[in-house]
């Protein structure tokens, strides 16, 4: 599920901040699967406007996984460790190209692990605090935070296909990284979690990750089936089996990529 999947002639490559990134033919049908319903919402049965949102869409998760993952690489950058990026169906993966004799040590694995998710956040951040300082009321997807910093007062986006563009761009670069940050291998958090214990000497750190992932990911899932999130749920459970089989078998609950 999480392997680099085969180069296609259909893959567009290209270097970006001197980093080679690939983007798999896949990943284009698998972002507007994603926000089919998002974008259907939007359009009210509009047909021409369904097609403007869906690309919409797809061109802010190509930006915001192209963030992600570039945070990765340039963290494994700062420290010796070349690497490429791919997009795929499930996202993306930033993969060291081989592996530096000098090995990252687990406080160094950790911020490599941390830094695709801070990048999608930073991003966010951009976004808010450019529509505040242009005096625009901010979409923000939690309304909690909003009410507090007052982010839903200012001047209404008059455009709907620039409201959807900051709309899907808060969306996806706060609720994805927050997803991500779950402790549930091999998502960032997980191995985040792994790290931390193993910079603070305990040896057993993958199988307790492992472990951690199978109930968290178990209880993920349960919530997302229950609040009509099927997606969400199947994702986490796919998850929480993989952490199980993995520690069924004996192995680390994950491959050293990001």
């Amino acid at each position: 599920m999480l392997s680099e999947p085969q180069q296609t002639s259909a893959d567009i490559e290209f270097d970006l901040a001197g980093i080679r990134v690939r983007v798999s033919a896949w990943f284009w049908a698998a972002a507007a699967l994603l926000g089919w319903n998002i974008c259907h919402a939007y359009a009210s049965g509009d047909q021409r406007m369904l097609l403007q949102m869906l690309v919409i869409w797809i061109g802010v998760v190509f930006v915001s996984i192209l963030v992600h993952e570039m945070g990765h690489a340039l963290a494994y950058r700062s420290f010796g460790q070349s690497s490429h990026v791919v997009l795929y169906h499930f996202g993306g993966l930033a993969i060291p190209d081989t592996w530096n004799r000098r090995h990252l040590g687990p406080t160094q694995r950790l911020l490599v692990s941390a830094a695709g998710p801070l990048a999608q956040l930073a991003l966010a951040a951009l976004v808010v605090v450019g529509l505040k300082l242009t005096g625009h009321a901010v979409p923000f997807p939690i309304n909690v935070i909003s009410s507090k910093l007052g982010l839903y007062i200012g001047r209404e986006i008059s455009s709907p296909q620039i409201y959807a563009l900051f709309d899907f761009l808060l969306y996806v670069n706060v609720f994805w990284p927050l997803l991500n940050l779950i402790p549930v291998p091999p998502l960032d958090g997980g191995q985040i979690a792994r790290e931390g214990m193993l910079s603070l000497g305990i040896a057993d750190a993958a199988r307790i990750a492992g472990m951690i992932g199978v109930v968290v990911g178990g209880a993920v899932a349960w919530w997302g089936y229950t609040r009509h999130e099927p997606f969400l749920g199947i994702m986490f459970a796919m998850l929480a089996a993989s952490c199980f089989q993995e520690l069924s078998a004996g192995n680390p609950p994950w491959r050293r990529w990001n």
